[in-house]
């Protein structure tokens, strides 16, 4: 069996951490580490942290100096992760049981590098408001909407040799998904509902302004695409996410 290395950024998620964490231990494949990244320069909530994880020997808590944001913090967990596979997995999300053992033999038998499920949508009252389903995506597929779940993904390490994060505060994923995608790998896709993904309705408008401007450097500087052509890229990123949510 293939170890995994599961990359959890935190940054103030007391109210949801326990649910996530247990989501991840009560996982019926069980050769894995946990490295959760504690991201915040305020560390009241360290010590809780290190309370539930109880010196579990397969959890390791990297704290950093001051916020660095989710992508950085995850660039940091790769540098250090013993797995042969990395999942990633955000501090609101939950997985099912038996996520890692199907979407891991999923992998093996298949041979794949790097793979996506389908999840749902959850809102602030555990209510399930839609459902995203997993596909194989190409570099073109994924240049026009971005329909991978980030708390979905398992990729195998070696891959990520050369790639990370973004420095985004949005997007951040985005930007290694096309970047992996550009080089000629494909988003195999699982089609069994594995995650509970959160939609938190906390700072809507702000957070709209932040994904548009991060959206166009996605395009603009990651892309190197000309300021035209980023825009009219951005419009239609925006316009196939609102009929997913239509």
């Amino acid at each position: 069996m293939k170890t995994v290395s599961i990359i959890l950024p935190y940054f103030r998620k007391k109210k949801f951490i326990n649910k996530t964490l247990k989501s991840i231990l009560n996982q019926t494949y069980n050769i894995y580490e946990i490295l959760i990244v504690y991201d915040d320069e305020n560390k009241n909530e360290l010590k809780n942290l290190t309370k539930i994880t109880n010196n579990n020997k397969k959890i390791k808590i990297l704290v950093n100096k001051k916020n660095i944001g989710a992508g950085e913090s995850r660039n940091r967990a790769i540098k250090v992760a013993k797995g042969e596979y990395i999942a990633f997995l955000d501090a609101d999300d939950i997985w099912k049981k038996d996520k890692l053992k199907k979407q891991m033999f999923f992998m093996v038998k298949n041979n794949y590098k790097i793979t996506h499920t389908s999840y749902q949508i959850m809102n602030d009252q555990n209510k399930i408001i839609g459902k995203r389903i997993a596909k194989d995506l190409t570099f073109k597929d994924l240049f026009k909407s971005c329909d991978i779940g980030l708390s979905t993904v398992i990729i195998q390490k070696k891959i990520l040799k050369h790639f990370r994060f973004a420095k985004l505060k949005t997007k951040e994923d985005y930007v290694l998904w096309l970047k992996l995608a550009q080089k000629g790998h494909i988003f195999f896709g699982l089609d069994d509902c594995l995650v509970s993904w959160k939609l938190s309705n906390n700072s809507l408008s702000s957070s709209v302004i932040r994904k548009h401007i991060d959206g166009y450097k996605v395009y603009r500087y990651y892309l190197n695409k000309s300021i035209i052509e980023s825009f009219l890229s951005l419009i239609v990123l925006s316009i196939n996410y609102l009929k997913k949510n239509v």
